[in-house]
């Protein structure tokens, strides 16, 4: 089976052209993603047929899960598009069907080589039922909810980018924060029916946020595109940061 393996600021993934494939995709992310015995990566995105885009991502995560969306697995995944020739080379615009719905990748080229791309991610969810987040709340949109987590009482703020995040602000450095352990019992926490995706979030000044993630699925991952802009958004509903 062939393969690329690409990364977005140090998110990486295993990359497939699946438009006449039918495997155990599942599985496959499993054994493809160990750092060990396979290949190594934050899981695998594959390139399918798409009947009301341009193409299709599905991504799975290195547990075998699948997700709805990948903010920096959705540039990869054009720049692999485009060099395997299944989308036309010179489009300028891109359209994605993912499990958040269609979205639009424009690439961004030197000398007529892609090296780069912007993604239009849609309007954040802030509905927590929506979200989905299992909690008793008529706001329609939740910053700073309180959760105890083992021994910790933390203050959660809930956005979904198409897929869910739960974002603490803390005053710890976050490089010193206990993500290993912490990051999972926040995951798979009954109030979310989909477990989700834990970032921890310092605020450096009014246009710089320093972030560390805990991927669903995944664990601790380098980047998370969908995390940033739910951060971004939590952090400018709570009046942390500036418009840039």
């Amino acid at each position: 089976m062939e393969f690329t393996k690409m990364h977005g600021a140090g998110n990486d993934y295993v990359y497939i052209d699946a438009s006449n494939i039918s495997e155990d995709w599942a599985q496959i992310a499993v054994n493809m993603s160990d750092r060990h015995k396979g290949i190594g990566s934050d899981g695998l995105i594959l390139a399918m047929n798409s009947e009301i885009a341009d193409i299709k991502m599905r991504m799975f995560n290195s547990d075998g899960s699948e997700g709805e969306m990948c903010g920096n697995g959705i540039r990869c995944l054009v720049s692999f598009a485009i060099n395997e020739n299944l989308i036309q080379p010179d489009q300028k615009k891109v359209l994605v069907e993912t499990g958040a719905g269609i979205l639009t990748v424009e690439p961004i080229r030197t000398n007529n080589k892609m090296t780069g791309a912007t993604v239009s991610m849609g309007l954040p969810i802030l509905n927590p039922s929506q979200i989905p987040v299992n909690i008793d709340s008529q706001q329609s949109a939740v910053l700073d909810h309180e959760l105890t987590i083992g021994h910790e009482q933390m203050k959660l703020s809930f956005v979904s980018m198409g897929n869910p995040h739960a974002i603490s602000f803390i005053e710890e450095d976050v490089d010193q924060y206990p993500l290993t352990d912490i990051g999972p019992l926040v995951e798979t926490n009954k109030i979310f029916p989909n477990k989700i995706n834990f970032e921890i979030v310092n605020v450096i000044n009014r246009s710089h946020l320093k972030v560390r993630v805990w991927e669903r699925g995944s664990g601790i991952t380098m980047a998370c595109g969908t995390g940033a802009c739910a951060v971004a958004v939590a952090a400018k509903l709570k009046g942390l940061i500036d418009d840039s």
